[in-house]
């Protein structure tokens, strides 16, 4: 399970620098500011910019199966039940199991691409429902008053449906997102990209609790951060919600 973690080495830390920061890491204290400054290019940039390239592709194509197949189930409500189905026993399945039943699958493997098939099936359920939920909730005489104006079917989803379901869309990439940057710590297991890098090495260097801190840190503020970027554009694509607020 550690293999491809520990194919390319753990972790060392760098022991350099002055005797207190040297005692602070050799003792393994809580928390070594020294040692984050010291292997921040090396170390935890890298894990950063991988984490959030693993995250953005694994929401970025989930999305968009999601999108496509609630616009069919929305003109065709059959596909709905079935739909929902298949997504919500992927994502009942345990992330590890995933992961290891994913790898012996000829041209997947150990490789970024297994732990993006298996991000991207977690977060169908929650985009699919959330698209769906925010396109039937639409109010009958919304589209009632779209098809009055003259609009064709296919107008009044792009100009007035999709606008008003734009809440529960969003909604629901915020929790596919924050879900996605969570499991993809446990992705280091087969590709040893991200944030998981660092922290299965820290556990294989007799839990080094720096880059354990360090790592899951980055991990936790990363997911804030998207979280509230997505509160922001939400904010910017619905301006009718925040002048009936204020």
């Amino acid at each position: 399970m550690t293999g491809p973690i520990l194919a390319t080495g753990p972790v060392i830390p760098n022991f350099g620098g002055s005797a207190h920061s040297f005692a602070c890491v050799s003792e393994n204290h809580l928390f070594c500011a020294s040692w984050v400054t010291r292997n921040w290019d090396s170390v935890l940039w890298p894990a950063l910019r991988q984490h959030i390239v693993l995250s953005a592709i694994a929401v970025g194509i989930g999305f968009a199966i999601s999108f496509g197949l609630a616009l069919a189930a929305y003109r065709f409500p059959w596909l709905e039940r079935p739909v929902a189905t298949i997504a919500g026993i992927l994502f009942t399945i345990p992330s590890l199991a995933l992961f290891e039943l994913l790898t012996p699958i000829r041209g997947l493997g150990l490789s970024a691409t297994t732990a993006e098939v298996a991000l991207v099936s977690y977060t169908l359920l929650i985009l699919f429902r959330n698209i769906t939920t925010g396109l039937r909730e639409i109010p009958d005489d919304v589209r009632e008053a779209a098809q009055g104006m003259g609009m064709t079917p296919t107008q009044s989803l792009l100009r007035v449906e999709l606008p008003l379901a734009l809440p529960a869309i969003i909604a629901g990439l915020r929790t596919a997102t924050v879900t996605v940057i969570a499991l993809a710590t446990v992705a280091a297991i087969i590709c040893n990209e991200g944030l998981g890098a660092p922290i299965f090495a820290a556990i294989q260097e007799n839990v080094f609790k720096t880059e354990l801190i360090a790592a899951g840190g980055l991990a936790v503020a990363l997911a804030i951060v998207a979280d509230v970027l997505l509160v922001g554009a939400q904010r910017l694509l619905t301006p009718w919600a925040r002048a009936r607020a204020t």
